[in-house]
């Protein structure tokens, strides 16, 4: 019986030894990863060249305004391009002007039928540049793509840049993600797990939020980035949050959101919705918008408000998900 037990004890201290030791070398691989094969100041100084180009060069970037549309559109493409991607415009009408959602694929396959999104919107209000909504998301996703086919990452995963977020289309079947999502179901196709950048640069000594989200216990300082989904997400949700957690230099909250996110419509307004509203995993990864940029819509989102820091860890942290998810 004595030796028994102590079979038994030696037994279980042997895999809880096992689970501790594989659980410090996949942190240690992270570690490697990152710290040999990404310079941080190469990556800080690509995002501000991004969102120069973006927000300072072209500036204000709403659909009706067809020179900075096309610029934009431009620059995306030969970017994606550059880097041996096959680039994909979904080209739709609003109106007298022509539009489109900019795809690019990381597989050989330029369209596979089964495969994980991440997003952001390039377009902006007329009245600002637009820096923080959402070159921001758009450098981000740039520089997620970079590193993963530089370091051959192997997952099936479309990076594509929404047209006509920004209002009067927003909600409309005008909406960028809205023609995306029906071109999705209308193939058949099966999303995996959608990421949507939305705002993601900016970080602020004070952090605001909706009403009853106050005593929940989220920091009162603005340094986070948030992973916001709905319920049906959330399986999706907490193996990005699970992931993000690994990298100790970006905090990271979740919100999850019953309803579709009805009952709290601030939620909602992003390209991640046409995904909710489908019955597609999807979630928002944010800076939180006006509930912490002042300058959100306005004159004053300009390129020297962003933290490049801040988005130069949200680039490490979303490759830590897809290597996870690969």
């Amino acid at each position: 019986m004595k030796l028994f037990s102590l079979f038994t004890i030696s037994f279980i201290a042997l895999l809880i030894a096992s689970i501790i030791l594989t659980s410090m070398a996949e942190q240690t691989l992270d570690n490697i990863f990152f710290n040999k094969k990404i310079d941080n100041v190469f990556l800080v100084n690509s995002i501000k060249k991004h969102i120069n180009r973006l927000a300072v060069d072209i500036g204000p970037r709403p659909i009706t305004n067809e020179l900075s549309i096309k610029k934009t559109e431009s620059y995306i493409i030969n970017y994606l391009k550059n880097m041996g991607l096959q680039v994909h415009q979904q080209q739709y009408k609003y109106g007298n002007y022509d539009i489109a959602n900019i795809i690019a694929c990381s597989q050989e396959n330029l369209f596979p039928s089964k495969y994980y999104v991440i997003g952001a919107h390039y377009d902006s209000v007329p009245e600002t540049y637009g820096a923080d909504d959402n070159a921001s998301g758009i450098a981000v996703l740039l520089e997620v793509a970079h590193y993963t086919i530089q370091e051959k990452i192997s997952l099936p995963v479309c990076f594509v840049a929404f047209t006509a977020e920004e209002p009067p289309t927003f909600g409309t079947r005008y909406q960028g993600s809205k023609i995306f999502v029906k071109s999705v179901k209308e193939k058949k196709d099966e999303i995996l797990g959608a990421m949507i950048l939305e705002m993601v640069g900016y970080t602020s000594i004070e952090q605001a939020y909706p009403m009853f989200l106050k005593w929940m216990g989220y920091p009162s300082k603005g340094n986070f980035i948030g992973i916001v989904g709905n319920r049906k997400s959330k399986k999706f949700g907490q193996s990005i949050f699970k992931s993000f957690k690994k990298n100790e230099q970006l905090p990271v909250e979740t919100l999850f959101v019953p309803f579709n996110g009805w009952i709290l419509p601030d939620t909602r307004l992003s390209d991640h919705s046409p995904f909710w509203d489908a019955g597609l995993p999807a979630v928002m990864i944010t800076d939180t918008a006006f509930f912490r940029n002042p300058n959100y819509h306005t004159p004053q989102d300009t390129f020297d408000t962003l933290d490049y820091f801040f988005m130069a860890e949200l680039v490490k942290s979303l490759l830590i998900t897809l290597k996870k998810l690969s």
